[in-house]
């Protein structure tokens, strides 16, 4: 059985039991002390190992990428194409956001007493998110994208400051002699190489760890919060899915000029492994193999663009956060006019751009939108319970919003002449 057919069938199964032990027992001590020891434990513990590879992976990469490419002309056509392609599908998911929640008003549909319920529930949460908010208000997300040291970047994981020094390296190499850049080329291919090889590893397990990871989440909470939140879960999940079953298809068709059909069918291991994983950076090495091998992308288009999309281009983080801001806004009585809400979307696509590609990573940045448009930052607590099924979700629109734009650019700047060949090397991934 190929392997995006295992993890969906361990998808399936750690569901059906999670609900079904949720349904008959609730969640007796017996049960939350082997989700809390056992089951959530064996899944952390396979998250970690794909995030593991995650810096060495986006640095050899991106920096091969661009050096493949030999000249600024050359980078500059494609990160062109590439940034406009990313700002594009943003703004296009966090209006359709916008639009289905002024129509469906789900924050008007929920009661006063499950809303108080649900905020002293997840305070704790939503105040650690805050304290994390509060700390990136301002211009140092701007900063931080250039790091003073990049091994401590690294140690961070600021993507953002990762990828400038990334680029940065990239660039210098396509500068100085190739006698010069052909050993640290050589160097970038083999981490590159062995950071694969440790993916192709971790991902054996995949199945069993996707199906304690689905387990602990439904056995928990099974169907009452999601319930009780229905309106606005399922506001997301139909936002979500028009974007990926609507304006992915019109852009492969139209702009990329490739099939949609056999897209989708290429690109199904990749949406598996980002649903289950709800992490755009634990996805990337299945990313970039599918752009390279599947959908037959150059090194250097898919060496450039894909680690470049699992921190910047957050389409269906973009969508869920306008979605949200006005949920909680009609939760809480706060009227929010036009102008205001053409912010919300300006600032869900900034402020998706700086959310880290980890599970839960949207949520402390998308609490500085509150504050921006006076709805209240604690009101977060409202959506915590049931943040990790829509992460999974919309972690499935950004990955594979990060193949679409990479066929996008394919098209556009894919046939441009080779690069020189002392830094045109690079790890097939």
């Amino acid at each position: 059985m190929a392997l995006h057919n295992r993890i969906l069938l361990g998808l399936v199964t750690g569901a059906v039991l999670g609900v079904a032990s949720n349904l008959t027992l609730g969640l007796p001590p017996g049960l939350a002390a082997f989700i809390t020891n056992v089951t959530e434990p064996i899944g952390n513990i396979w998250l970690n190992a794909l995030i593991m590879v995650v810096v060495p992976l986006v640095i050899s990469t991106l920096s091969l990428g661009v050096a493949g490419l030999g000249s600024l002309s050359r980078v500059g056509r494609i990160g062109g194409v590439t940034l406009l392609t990313f700002l594009l599908l943003m703004a296009t998911a966090g209006t359709l956001g916008l639009v289905l929640v002024n129509l469906i008003e789900p924050g008007s549909r929920l009661d006063p007493e499950i809303r108080t319920g649900l905020m002293e529930t997840y305070r704790n949460q939503s105040d650690q998110a805050m304290g994390i908010a509060q700390g990136g208000v301002g211009v140092d997300l701007l900063v931080n994208i250039v790091p003073r040291n990049p091994v401590r970047a690294a140690a961070d994981f600021n993507m953002l400051g990762i990828i400038f020094f990334s680029l940065m390296v990239g660039v210098a190499l396509t500068k100085v002699p190739q006698e010069t850049a052909r050993p640290l080329l050589a160097v970038l291919d083999g981490v590159a190489t062995v950071a694969i090889t440790i993916i192709n590893m971790v991902m054996t397990v995949a199945p069993y760890a996707v199906a304690c990871l689905i387990f602990s989440v439904t056995a928990r909470f099974g169907w009452d919060l999601l319930l009780s939140l229905a309106s606005y879960v399922v506001t997301v999940v139909v936002g979500l899915t028009l974007f990926a079953a609507v304006v992915y298809p019109v852009v492969l068709a139209l702009v990329a000029r490739v099939s949609p059909r056999e897209f989708f069918r290429k690109a199904r291991i990749v949406m598996v492994t980002a649903f289950s994983t709800s992490s755009s950076n634990a996805t990337l090495p299945t990313t970039l193999r599918v752009a390279e091998e599947e959908l037959h992308v150059p090194n250097q288009v898919a060496a450039f663009v894909v680690p470049l999309g699992a921190t910047i281009n957050m389409n269906g983080t973009a969508l869920f956060e306008g979605v949200t801001v006005l949920f909680v806004a009609q939760v809480f009585g706060v009227e929010l006019p036009l102008s205001q809400q053409m912010v919300v979307i300006l600032m869900s696509v900034v402020v998706a751009v700086g959310t880290a590609g980890v599970p839960g990573g949207s949520i402390p940045l998308l609490m500085i939108v509150l504050a921006m448009v006076g709805a209240p930052m604690e009101g977060i607590a409202i959506v915590i319970g049931v943040d990790r099924i829509l992460d999974m979700c919309r972690t499935t629109v950004n990955v594979t919003g990060d193949l679409v734009t990479t066929t996008v650019v394919n098209r556009f700047v894919g046939a441009m002449p080779p690069a020189p060949e002392a830094v045109s090397g690079g790890a097939r991934t």
